[in-house]
């Protein structure tokens, strides 16, 4: 699969090879399904996605497919005439090649005197002449896929073979046939395929060859193209035209960016504008957050995420254009709001919930989830906004960082792993909304300003959360429980997700309705060290008064 243009760079170039088994007579149907299906299907999941995310979600759906059909025929009796094959794959995504396997077909990488095989044989040895195989599509309901990635070097070339070419070839005939072909590799794996039987093969014989021509920039990013030749805007007015829209007033300002009201001027629909600064004008790394903020807009449905304008026209300067949100920021309904009941804060926490939960869904991470980026519009429907530092994994495999490891957000609302770099996940984000939900309780942070001194996982394991109760003792004890779970300092000891976080919140589970108090030095760490301290000093008194006497 070689796609041109935007499906490269989301997608890549996927090169792959499966074998059926020769004991089944349909063993060709499930072997071209499984890479036509592959091909066909892979390039159709969501560019969000990581490239192990969307093969695996593919072959697993494969896999599926083929076991239904063995188990409709004769051959769900005959579990040697089932449609079952091997699968192997190369995806070439920016600079990374990403391999994923199952069966007994390999994949080598080609050195000046070896062969160098990447995937491991998935067949059972019975004894020197009897095998079979331990893993392969459709031969059963679920199916485990080896993954491995790395960085691609110009210059490597690599070989796919089933089973009946790879056990009757070596370094050499590969090296001769690229020789003798030159940039034929079609040429090349047929002289391959040819060879393999004149040496003895009395299998089918299949031969793929790979080889990486060029490679993009190492220090670029997905979105840079995207970018690439727009203007940065100049400073707006009221009533300024720019790029098709009149702009009605400011909305913001600040040192990374200006936000205005504007009015599209062919439909008459309000929109929101983000410029970036001219100050950060040379950070590429702030330039695609403008992009990545609009990218990931278009590609998440839920009313609980802010939407991109409808307005989709060619551009030719950087800017972002939103829908307008009527409305005011959480940080405002707070300050309106200093003594939420538990209903409306709950209410806000299951609408921010929903929305992680489709930002989550899609291999995203907001990353800078506080009340200043949560709208909250007049009918009451909560907005998450500002998704310039959310993580895409789509994205992050052509990043130069694969991983969530960048502090993006707030400090303050900000989970701990981000600090001793560990990474984030989806339960940093739930620590960012137990943050808020513990704030629109009790006005104040659970950890204060002591959870963004964190730097090592003994700093996060000294954190103590203030509870709840005792800045609103009107909150029933087990809202105190759900909180300090989300909260915690290891991510492993939070919900799951932000909805388990939202559900526990209004149903709580017998994990949060036990009526044994924590010990007095989770509620009251404070006030337990003066305990002892006074507990040691009357001790050593007594100690003294006793040594006194017996002289």
């Amino acid at each position: 699969m070689l796609p041109e243009g935007a499906l490269r760079t989301s997608k890549g170039i996927a090169v792959a090879l499966a074998d059926g088994i020769g004991s089944s007579r349909v063993s060709q149907i499930a072997s071209a399904a499984a890479v036509r299906g592959f091909l066909g299907d892979y390039c159709a999941t969501s560019d969000a996605w990581s490239v192990r995310r969307s093969a695996q979600r593919v072959l697993a759906a494969t896999n599926s497919w083929l076991h239904a059909q063995t188990m409709r025929s004769d051959a769900r009796f005959d579990k040697d005439a089932g449609y079952v094959c091997t699968f192997s794959a190369l995806i070439l995504k920016g600079r990374d090649l990403h391999l994923l396997h199952v069966g007994d077909s390999r994949i080598y990488r080609l050195h000046a005197h070896a062969l160098e095989r990447l995937t491991e044989d998935h067949r059972v040895h019975l004894s020197s002449i009897e095998s079979y195989l331990g893993r392969a599509l459709g031969a059963g309901p679920n199916v485990e896929i080896d993954y491995r990635t790395w960085e691609a070097e110009v210059g490597d070339v690599y070989m796919l073979a089933t089973d009946g070419a790879w056990s009757h070839l070596d370094a050499a005939a590969v090296r001769d046939a690229i020789a003798q072909c030159g940039d034929d590799f079609d040429a090349a794996a047929q002289q391959l395929a040819m060879a393999a039987r004149a040496r003895g093969s009395d299998d089918d014989a299949t031969v793929q060859l790979l080889r990486v021509d060029a490679l993009p920039a190492r220090d670029g990013s997905a979105l840079q193209p995207q970018r690439q030749g727009l203007a940065i805007p100049p400073a707006l007015g009221s009533r300024d035209r720019f790029e098709g829209f009149t702009v009605v007033r400011e909305l913001h300002a600040s040192a990374r960016s200006h936000v205005h009201l504007a009015v599209d001027d062919a439909t008459g629909q309000q929109v929101v504008l983000k410029l970036p600064s001219v100050d950060l004008r040379d950070d590429p790394d702030y330039l695609d957050g403008f992009v990545r903020e609009e990218w990931v807009a278009r590609r998440v449905d839920s009313a609980h995420v802010l939407k991109a304008s409808p307005v989709d026209r060619v551009r030719t300067h950087l800017y972002v254009a939103m829908e307008y949100v009527k409305g005011q920021t959480l940080a405002q309904w707070m300050v309106d709001h200093p003594d939420p009941t538990l209903d409306s804060v709950r209410g806000i926490v299951d609408q921010l919930a929903k929305g992680l939960q489709a930002l989550h869904g899609r291999e995203m991470l907001h990353q800078d989830l506080r009340p200043e980026n949560v709208m909250i519009d007049r009918t009451g429907t909560v907005k998450i906004i500002d998704l310039a530092s959310a993580h895409v994994a789509g994205l992050s495999d052509t990043a130069r960082e694969r991983g969530a490891f960048a502090i993006a957000g707030t400090l303050q609302y900000t989970a701990p792993e981000y600090f001793t770099g560990q990474g984030g996940s989806a339960r940093s984000d739930v620590f960012s909304l137990a943050v808020i939900a513990y704030q629109m309780l009790t006005r104040q942070l659970p950890y204060g300003l002591h959870a963004a001194r964190v730097r090592s996982a003994a700093d996060a394991r000294r954190l103590r959360c203030t509870p709840a109760r005792h800045l609103r003792p009107d909150l029933p004890a087990w809202v105190d429980a759900v909180l300090q779970k989300a909260l915690h300092p290891d991510p492993a000891r939070r919900q799951q997700a932000a909805s388990e976080l939202a559900h526990d919140l209004k149903a709580p589970g017998p994990e949060f309705l036990q009526t044994r108090s924590p010990p007095l030095i989770e509620r009251h760490p404070v006030r337990f060290w003066q305990c002892a301290t006074a507990v040691l000093a009357v001790a050593v008194v007594v100690l003294l008064g006793l040594r006194a006497f017996g002289h």
